[in-house]
């Protein structure tokens, strides 16, 4: 892993591209496909039936940490997402995600896991609010692993 430290702040470049898997109810977008990742162990990532996997992206970015001075506070992800070869998106503070196409989810955290503990954390997020027109519009949560 990469680190770069300018005043206080430590960026940490994600050199493993991490996947984004937007996932919507049955009926949203059911072209996707019901595809979702393999989550290992990590069973408590999984979504509620009823929904589908609606969106698929790898991301890649960094997660930012400032020093208060006893330890490492994390601040905010930067990450583009990529649809094959196609940036599609950007991944900012909130958590937020918001596509080319004009649609934006703000993401909260429902559960983590943290299958190689050197990696940040895989996790579960529910949309707390989504809107369109676009990719997110209608998601319901996001998981990111890898």
């Amino acid at each position: 892993m990469a680190e770069v430290i300018r005043r206080g702040v430590v960026r940490v470049a994600v050199l493993a591209a991490l996947l984004l898997v937007a996932v919507a109810p049955v009926g949203a977008d059911e072209s996707a496909g019901n595809r979702f990742p393999d989550l290992g162990d990590c069973d408590e990532l999984r979504v509620d039936e009823g929904n589908i996997v609606a969106f698929e992206a790898d991301g890649v970015g960094v997660q930012i940490y400032r020093w208060n001075g006893t330890n490492w506070v994390f601040v905010a992800p930067e990450a583009v997402l990529f649809h094959g070869r196609a940036a599609v998106a950007i991944h900012f503070a909130g958590p937020t995600w918001q596509s080319k196409s004009g649609s934006e989810v703000v993401g909260a955290t429902i559960e983590h896991c943290s299958p190689d503990p050197t990696a940040i954390p895989w996790l579960k997020l529910g949309a707390v609010s989504s809107e369109g027109p676009g990719i997110f519009d209608g998601v319901t949560f996001i998981v990111t692993v890898r």
